[in-house]
């Protein structure tokens, strides 16, 4: 990130849908709507990438921003519309040029997003001046070990694991990625029954009242949303 010969937004986004379209062997035209995804952007950037790599044929682009979730944000919408029967086709593209470090905030003269969960950490362990986010799920550890008396050697394998596997991954770097939604009456259409990968079940949460209410960091972090979500989708799906 921030490297002077990085390549620009659109030309990440171009790659991106052009494989993808590509893959599922069908136009640009053939696209009824299209979500896409950033979050270290200006507003509207997911029109610009779009109208640089693929056209301008009019359709409804729907710009997501919902940081680590943007991605799987913009899919659930995308699989919404052809799911409500707005859409037969829809493109689902995400792209990043990355900040150095940790999410900050940009607005400083209004309310965080965060402000819950910053009063609950400060009340119950405190805040330093490091990034919030390690704070919230490291102190979730340490309420885990006050609760269940978890030892700190059971998370010093959870680290090795981690560390084992991140060794073998990119570092902090830009990119994008795209996905072609369609209907089944899509796939007929354009014989492509061949290549679809069915969406069994996606579910999306945000926070419950536990998330607060109960005062607990590990709830506050997304424990309870994140086993309704995983509930919801294993009973969708049938699995």
């Amino acid at each position: 990130p921030g490297a002077e010969n990085s390549r620009d937004y659109p030309d990440l986004a171009e790659e991106a849908g052009k494989k993808a379209l590509a893959d599922a062997q069908i136009p640009y035209s053939a696209v009824d709507q299209a979500c896409v995804g950033y979050v270290f952007g200006d507003s509207t950037c997911g029109q610009r990438a779009i109208y640089h790599s693929l056209g301008m044929t009019g359709i409804p682009i729907i710009n997501v921003n919902n940081n680590c979730a943007t991605g799987s944000t913009a899919l659930f919408m995308a699989r919404q519309l052809i799911q409500g029967g707005v859409a037969e086709c829809v493109l689902a593209l995400g792209f990043e040029k990355m900040s150095k470090g940790s999410l900050g905030i940009k607005f400083s003269d209004r309310t965080i997003p965060t402000d819950k969960h910053v009063d609950l950490l400060i009340n119950k362990y405190g805040l330093s001046a490091h990034p919030v986010a390690p704070q919230m799920f490291g102190y979730a550890g340490k309420e885990h070990m006050e609760k269940y008396g978890t030892k700190i050697e059971h998370f010093a394998k959870i680290g090795w694991k981690n560390h084992k596997h991140s060794v073998n991954n990119p570092p902090t770097s830009d990119g994008a990625a795209a996905a072609i939604l369609a209907s089944e009456a899509f796939l007929q259409k354009y014989g492509l029954q061949s290549k679809a990968v069915e969406i069994l079940a996606q579910e999306m949460m945000t926070d419950l009242p536990s998330s607060f209410e109960e005062k607990s960091i590990i709830k506050m972090v997304g424990f309870d949303m994140s086993k309704e979500a995983a509930r919801k989708c294993y009973e969708k799906s049938g699995l």
